[in-house]
């Protein structure tokens, strides 16, 4: 079996995907995702000038090697764009291995640890009130972990909430140049303690809640919030600080034991070395599309392990859901899995394009035994949604300032 050709599909559902499907010369053929929020075209030029190139006509079952040579075989490593489409190769390269077993990606991982993978839903509210009903109707639907984000009185529009646009999808997809969103530690500080503090007040200690900070904090910051959130037990406290300098989340660690976790923008084991193996942090947030896909995964979930650090992927409706089923193979593969972020199967125009059997039963995601990674994906379909640019927010303090994010 060879590499017969790789396609390279942008479309825009809502949002943008970029997908990649590599197909082999006896038919059978694999998809992966290389979305890099605002930056696709970036990942598109990477992979259709640079890696299909080099693929064309190697045997895809050499997914180890493949991965290293990609990894290895520039002088330029790492970075987002290098790993999204490394990452998307990989998870091609493991569907067409499953498919050809016949079996689930997760059997090829060693089988199942788990009956099913726990999620946690998202309850974003544009006032304390408004989240907790968010966060009964969550309840109501079987979850048993919520994540809680509310607007912050004071201020116009705070990153991880909804506002005037109800759909995450429609949200992502309508910025064709980067808003610009206000941001003051002092306001948040006023309220955040509030919105747990009533929620455990209404909901008991049964449900499991965190918090997204989306790195906003200083790391004494993130200390001081993660000491006042103690009495309400998080599940874990998410990006309370950015950790490029990975030193600073000793400052964090020594000041709370509220649990810790992060890594969604971190595209290899490098970037989260020192925090895993100084247990400095309690789950380990890297999503498959950015940081390389199932094959760097499993290798940073191992390595994990040895610290007492469990799993919690990175699930943003910026990754498509292939990225979602390279997780849950992962996921119910994984000794120290955690948990599972959950923004829902996404809205009609997606699933008319990514088409799969995964399942939701109170509040968990139940595996799928198709072989593979259990995702088809309708060429026709996806060009009827072309792609259209569109960017993360930026933030700035009262007075202009350029902010952490």
């Amino acid at each position: 079996m060879k590499i017969r050709e790789i396609k390279v599909f942008v479309c825009s559902p809502g949002r943008n995907f970029v997908t990649v499907k590599v197909i082999t010369d006896e038919g059978t053929y694999g998809l992966g995702d290389a979305t890099v929020n605002g930056r696709e075209m970036a990942v598109v030029a990477y992979l259709e000038e640079h890696v299909a190139p080099c693929l064309i006509g190697r045997d895809p079952q050499e997914i180890e090697d493949i991965w290293q040579y990609l990894y290895k075989g520039v002088y330029w490593r790492k970075g987002p764009i290098t790993m999204a489409a490394i990452a998307a190769i990989d998870m091609a390269l493991w569907d067409i291995k499953g498919k050809v077993a016949n079996l689930p990606v997760y059997q090829l991982l060693g089988g199942k640890s788990r009956k099913g993978v726990t999620f946690y839903a998202h309850a974003n509210g544009e006032s304390i009130n408004d989240t907790l009903d968010k966060v009964q109707e969550h309840i109501d639907n079987g979850f048993k972990a919520v994540r809680l984000q509310s607007a912050i009185p004071g201020l116009k529009v705070t990153y991880g909430v909804l506002g005037d646009k109800k759909d995450y999808f429609e949200l992502q997809g309508s910025r064709p140049l980067p808003p610009e969103e206000e941001w003051s530690t002092a306001k948040y500080f006023n309220s955040i303690v509030e919105l747990f503090k009533k929620a455990r007040e209404r909901f008991g200690y049964e449900v499991h809640f965190t918090h997204d900070v989306h790195s906003r904090l200083t790391p004494i910051e993130a200390a001081k919030l993660g000491k006042l959130l103690e009495p309400y037990n998080l599940f874990f406290l998410e990006d309370g600080a950015i950790a490029e300098n990975q030193d600073s989340y000793k400052l964090v660690r020594h000041h709370t034991t509220t649990p810790l976790a992060i890594g969604e923008t971190y595209n290899t084991i490098w970037d989260c070395k020192d925090l895993i193996q100084n247990q400095l942090i309690d789950y380990i947030r890297v999503a498959a599309t950015h940081a390389g896909g199932i094959t760097a995964l499993k290798r940073i979930t191992d390595f994990a392990s040895i610290y007492n650090v469990k799993t919690a992927p990175h699930g943003a409706p910026d990754l498509s859901p292939i990225c979602f089923a390279a997780h849950m193979h992962l996921n119910i593969w994984a000794p120290n899995f955690g948990i599972q972020e959950f923004v829902g199967f996404g809205n009609e125009q997606l699933n008319r394009i990514f088409k799969h059997k995964f399942t939701l039963e109170n509040g968990m995601g139940m595996m799928s035994e198709a072989p593979g990674l259990g995702v088809e994906f309708d060429e026709e379909a996806a060009a009827e949604y072309p792609y259209k640019r569109s960017y993360l927010p930026v933030s700035r303090l009262e007075d202009g300032t350029l902010w952490n994010w």
